[in-house]
């Protein structure tokens, strides 16, 4: 048992000692909503985004993590490659304001200190809640009364993070959003002048940019399943 203990004790400072729990830092990059509205391309950033993150890695395959991302939204049907679309001419901007949890899986094993395991590309799986303007009202012909509303969103996404220096990381990330919702675009079934469009097809948004991480922290005993 005595033997047992030891060894045990001897893991879990080892392990401890080659890893750094949590991660914090900022992100930025760019924004593009799918939708009704302008070009039907799945990643075509035309405006900004970003926020903060922060993970905590439970060991160096898998992390859960935390965002808050601020992204303006916008879209024109001048930037349309459908005729139909581009004749219309309508365009919109919106801002969302979301927060998300879920869980990294990293491909290979991740740990700074260990310069084997400094890289590796890795899957996204979140659920997020945003908030964003919508229209609640005409008061005059083309004229609009605005109003927030809160929805949620099915988030995933793919990326690739490595070490930059020191406790410092860096990650490539797209992240998208498939959302419960067909307004994002202003979009009114109330209003006629706003009702245009698929109204059984809800609207996306694509986040895509760069990380900057500073990973610090040490668990008391942190070992990988794998």
């Amino acid at each position: 048992m005595k033997k047992l203990v030891l060894l045990i004790t001897f893991i879990c400072v080892t392990t401890s000692s080659n890893a750094q729990i949590n991660e914090v830092g900022l992100f930025i990059g760019g924004s593009n909503y799918i939708g009704d509205i302008g070009p039907e391309y799945y990643i075509n950033p035309n405006n900004i985004m970003g926020g903060v993150i922060y993970k905590w890695n439970m060991n160096p395959r898998i992390s859960l993590r935390g965002t808050f991302t601020y992204a303006a939204i916008m879209s024109d049907d001048k930037n349309a490659t459908n005729r139909e679309r581009y004749f219309r001419g309508i365009g919109f901007k919106n801002s969302i304001k979301e927060l998300a949890v879920g869980i990294e899986f990293n491909y290979f094993n991740y740990n700074l200190d260990d310069y084997k395991n400094t890289y590796t590309p890795y899957l996204l799986l979140e659920f997020a809640a945003f908030n964003y303007n919508v229209v609640v009202a005409e008061t005059a012909p083309l004229q609009y009364q605005y109003g927030s509303k809160t929805s949620f969103a099915i988030p995933f996404g793919i990326g690739y993070k490595t070490k930059l220096f020191q406790d410092f990381a860096i990650a490539f990330e797209l992240r998208a959003r498939y959302t419960f919702v067909d307004d994002i675009d202003y979009n009114n079934n109330n209003i006629k002048s706003l009702t245009f469009g698929n109204p059984n097809s809800n609207d996306w948004y694509i986040l895509s940019g760069i990380s900057l991480v500073y990973t610090f922290g040490r668990p008391a005993c942190y070992s990988s399943p794998f």
